[in-house]
């Protein structure tokens, strides 16, 4: 028997014999216990009640914000109350619902109308981004406003108005996790080439996925500026790949992890073929070091690079604001579902 102990507020301890696992996760006075092994789980409860003051909820509901339903099918997860209580609070309850998140080909720069207050903007986009640990199919929207929090303006405030208006249309919608007979890890990455009007840096977004269930994910506009779109889509790479190797040792801890090497989707070619040849110093040499990270995984077979088209790139989403028949799609893509909607 072992046991692994991660200090910080969000502590993980796992507990392994043989092929069964039991994994206790604390953040602050909160605890979720799970596993493969119910006498097990039941040993850890009476051991933690000698110790301390612990009170069992049963099975898991809620948890910080974050609801939980079961079904044979699978499990949801979603903000809905949250979602409700901050549409509440700033009085949009009866709003009229926005089809997107955030307009297609958006043109929000950092001088767009008059100074707004600050205190109340940073306040609410600082809701939005909890909020989309359940929703990444506002992430990219929230990654927008959320440049302008030093010096916003009316025109980021009616950015995230729209965001909330969408919102109200699909309070409930949320990650929908089943079972696909396989434990695959599998990672998408994107780039909208110079798509910052102020400084003409690219936008990065990436998700991984494991077991064909969406479990990270992320939008971020890159630190220095690309010089070509190969660069910037190789640079998202990197950042996807990085993501996917702490996924990878997460498995690897708790014991699930396959040996098939993990799967690294891009749909640009040109970036494909810079991992895949070492060679092309004119168009590498601004990517240097995240040239060498990628082909060094690439060559220990960790990693497996496929070109995949751009309509069926999942983290186009992230990159930059879609139409409504495209970000209807890019949620069934990712496995969002709303379990409150009406069949």
């Amino acid at each position: 028997m072992e046991y692994k102990q991660c200090n910080g507020d969000q502590t993980v301890f796992y507990k392994h014999s043989k092929q069964q696992i039991t994994i206790l996760a604390v953040y602050v006075d909160d605890i979720i216990i799970t596993g493969d092994n119910e006498e097990e789980i039941g040993r850890l409860k009476k051991c933690l009640g000698k110790a301390f003051e612990v009170k069992d909820l049963g099975q898991l509901k809620y948890f910080l914000g974050i609801e939980v339903a079961r079904s044979k099918r699978g499990i949801a997860l979603s903000q809905r109350k949250y979602t409700l209580e901050l549409l509440s609070d700033m009085g949009m309850l009866g709003c009229r619902a926005a089809p997107t998140p955030i307009e297609q080909n958006h043109k929000l720069t950092a001088q767009m109308g008059e100074q707004v207050n600050k205190a109340k903007y940073q306040q609410l986009v600082g809701k939005l981004l909890y909020l989309c640990h359940t929703r990444p199919d506002i992430t990219y929207a929230v990654s927008v406003v959320s440049r302008y929090m030093h010096d916003p303006r009316s025109g980021h405030l009616d950015a995230v108005y729209r965001i909330m208006r969408y919102l109200k249309g699909s309070p409930g919608m949320g990650l929908w996790f089943k079972s696909n007979g396989h434990l695959n890890v599998d990672g998408y990455s994107d780039a909208d080439w110079a798509s910052c009007l102020d400084d003409r840096r690219s936008t990065s977004g990436y998700c991984v996925f494991v077991g064909g269930n969406l479990v990270s994910w992320r939008s971020k506009k890159q630190p220095v500026v690309s010089k070509s779109t190969a660069e910037a889509e190789y640079r998202a790479m990197s950042q996807g790949l990085s993501e996917m190797l702490w996924v990878r040792g997460l498995l690897l801890e708790l014991k699930v992890l396959r040996q098939d090497p993990l799967n690294v989707w891009c749909d640009n070619k040109s970036a494909i073929s810079i991992a895949k040849n070492p060679v092309q110093h004119d168009r590498t040499k601004h990517v240097e070091i995240d040239r060498f990270f990628i082909k060094e995984k690439l060559d220990a077979g960790i990693i497996k690079i496929t070109h995949v088209s751009s309509g069926q790139q999942v983290a186009d989403c992230l990159t930059k604001g879609l139409g409504t028949r495209e970000n209807n799609l890019a949620c069934d893509k990712m496995g969002m579902i709303d379990i409150y909607h009406p069949s």
